[in-house]
């Protein structure tokens, strides 16, 4: 196996060497094959390596892009099935599949470590917000562009949180805790920060946004964590596949979301991007510096840190496809979530080799 993923690495930067040859242009009839395949087998010959298989997942996220760039309609519709309604219900079952993972004893962490649970609660939902605000300001959007922008900050985190606290060696109970609490309050502060902060730009409706949030995720968390009270241990090939049609599930919804705000992400694609990088690497940055500052545990310093940088695109996106905007205000949660990926995965990395401080000694 190893040779075969030396030999499809090889192959795979000899296609995105002969795109970027081409030229990737998204009238070029070449390009487009051969900058999506190159992608695949990369993100294949990168699941041969230790350090670097965890990119693998966010290479699949950007071959998805590229395709849904190059060949917008087969992601839009497919005869008169618009593919757009798939959104929520795909969400549903990924909230499920986060139900099916989580149990009462998730919750507990509220009394075993209050301090870092209030602290980084407190730190996700008004830096990001607060942020989001700032980014749409600075840098001029449209108003559904710049909405979305808020409400990617205004969404709680997301499991891909709990993966780079995993990876670096953070408290996981910590952020496995936050991330439920923060879940189970979206449906009150993600209305209530996009009342406050992006009714400017677009007509938010709070009732009508708490009740999408909770049929998008409360009641298929409710729902996964009856199954897994009744159904543990029982089913273990639920525990197999979810993570899996998570995956799945995400990339279906950000190609979804890129063919449909194709047309805006050529006119502000770069600067969306840069947008979202800056909006998601202050998230980590302070998150960090203000749990520092306050003296919490390092380790509890790197998962407040995720927590903050790292949200929820998909709820973002279902949200904005609720309101009819998946176009315009889902391209920000899109962009965001793809590149979080990346910049989660680089900063686990780099934080698994330092001292957290708590080692044995021995």
């Amino acid at each position: 196996m190893k040779k075969t993923y030396t030999y499809t690495l090889f192959i795979a930067l000899a296609l995105l060497v002969a795109a970027a040859i081409v030229g990737i242009g998204l009238d070029s009839p070449v390009s487009g094959p051969l900058l999506i395949a190159g992608l695949l087998l990369l993100a294949f010959a990168l699941r041969g390596s230790e350090k670097a298989k965890g990119y693998s997942y966010s290479v699949v996220i950007f071959s998805s892009v590229a395709a849904a760039m190059y060949y917008p309609a087969p992601f839009q519709q497919i005869g008169d099935f618009k593919l757009g309604t798939l959104i929520v219900p795909l969400l549903q079952i990924i909230m499920f599949g986060m139900g099916t993972s989580m149990s009462i004893k998730d919750f507990e962490g509220v009394v075993k470590m209050p301090k870092g649970v209030g602290v980084g609660l407190l730190c996700q939902f008004t830096i990001m917000p607060l942020l989001g605000f700032g980014i749409a300001k600075l840098f001029n959007f449209p108003s559904e562009i710049a909405a979305g922008i808020i409400l990617i900050g205004s969404a709680p985190s997301g499991l891909a949180s709990n993966v780079m606290a995993y990876l670096a060696k953070a408290n996981v109970a910590l952020s496995v805790t936050m991330t439920a609490v923060a879940t189970m309050l979206a449906p009150l502060m993600t209305p209530l920060w996009m009342k406050l902060l992006a009714g400017q730009y677009v007509p938010i409706e709070f009732w009508g946004m708490m009740w999408s949030i909770v049929k998008i995720v409360i009641i298929p968390i409710i729902g996964g964590l009856i199954f897994n009270k009744l159904f543990h241990g029982k089913a273990p090939w639920v525990d197999r596949a979810m993570p899996l049609l998570s995956m799945a599930g995400i990339a279906i919804i950000i190609s979804i979301i890129t063919a449909s705000g194709r047309d805006a992400l050529l006119t502000y694609g770069v600067v969306l991007v840069f947008a979202a990088l800056l909006h998601n690497t202050a998230g980590y940055f302070l998150g960090y510096k203000l749990c520092k500052a306050i003296k919490l545990p390092e380790r509890d310093c790197r998962t407040i840190a995720f927590e903050v940088g790292m949200q929820n695109g998909g709820l973002a996106s279902g949200i904005a496809q609720g309101m009819g905007k998946v176009a315009t205000m889902g391209l920000g949660p899109s962009v965001f979530g793809s590149l979080m990926n990346i910049t989660g995965s680089i900063l686990a990395n780099w934080w698994r080799d330092k001292p957290t401080g708590e080692e044995d000694p021995k």
